[in-house]
């Protein structure tokens, strides 16, 4: 088995690190443009795509470099693909609001998240910024420390949603409470990091919005399901052609799952 020099990804994590530091400081610059779909989109995004891409280029020639700004240059044999959301929570980011991150997956060549290295540079847990950090194989590290899962994950009463869950859910039966961030990264990333919430919920979105804080969530013992139930795969539909999924996602222990699904619907 091909394995990632750990020394190679020091540096590789310390870019990620640099890049979220760029991000913070240019936020306060920052002019919103739109995509074709109607998204934001900011200078920032593009400076860092190209930087961590050069980056991986240069440390892991043989792996494949996915990110949502630039074309996908597929390697054949790729032992490892690395995939880039340069900044998760656009939006957000954009109206100089704290809660987003730069966000670098890694996916095995079977396209199964084992790794991820999550810059949150105004977001830290009762400080100013936070890095997450887990080497395929390794322990998970939050800001350079390994953690243990705290509270109880299979009691649903607290969970983070996207922006338009409201259009989308059925909230009739839920009588916990709700957060939300504008990062699909950051809430994900919730039930690990914070005891008192238990799941995410996350509408169809694309492979970098989700790969990171998927091998974490993986890490910790929780995982992600359809909202029918459906085991969450990566697909080389979703992963090379920048597709999105299909349905809105639920994620956290496995009796968490079930109880969202019973909790918060779909929509009919």
């Amino acid at each position: 088995m091909f394995e990632l020099d750990s020394q190679k990804l020091d540096e590789l994590a310390k870019c990620i690190q640099d890049c979220g530091s760029l991000a913070r400081e240019r936020q306060v610059y920052i002019h919103r443009s739109f995509k074709d779909d109607g998204s934001v989109l900011t200078e920032t995004d593009l400076e860092i795509s190209s930087i961590v891409e050069k980056k991986v280029e240069k440390l892991f020639p043989e792996c494949t470099f996915i990110s949502e700004e630039f074309p996908n240059i597929r390697k054949e044999n790729s032992p490892y693909l690395f995939v880039l959301d340069p900044i998760d929570g656009t939006d957000v980011y954009s109206q100089g609001l704290p809660s987003f991150a730069v966000s670098l997956g890694i996916l095995n060549d079977r396209l199964e998240p084992v790794g991820a290295m999550i810059s949150c540079p105004r977001f830290g847990i009762g400080k100013e910024a936070l890095f997450v950090r887990l080497d395929p194989g390794k322990e998970l590290l939050v800001d350079g420390k390994s953690i243990e899962v705290e509270g109880d994950k299979d009691d649903v009463r607290q969970i983070v949603v996207g922006s338009n869950a409201a259009r989308r859910m059925d909230f009739s039966a839920f009588r916990g409470k709700t957060r939300c961030f504008g990062s699909s990264i950051i809430h994900l990333l919730c039930p690990v990091l914070f005891s008192a919430i238990q799941a995410s919920v996350v509408p169809p979105c694309f492979v970098w919005d989700i790969a990171a804080a998927h091998a974490v969530l993986k890490s910790a013992g929780m995982d992600m399901e359809f909202a029918d139930g459906e085991r969450f795969v990566y697909t080389e539909e979703f992963v090379y052609e920048k597709k999105k999924f299909r349905m809105d996602i639920y994620a956290g222990s496995e009796k968490g799952r079930s109880s969202l699904r019973k909790l918060l619907p779909i929509r009919q």
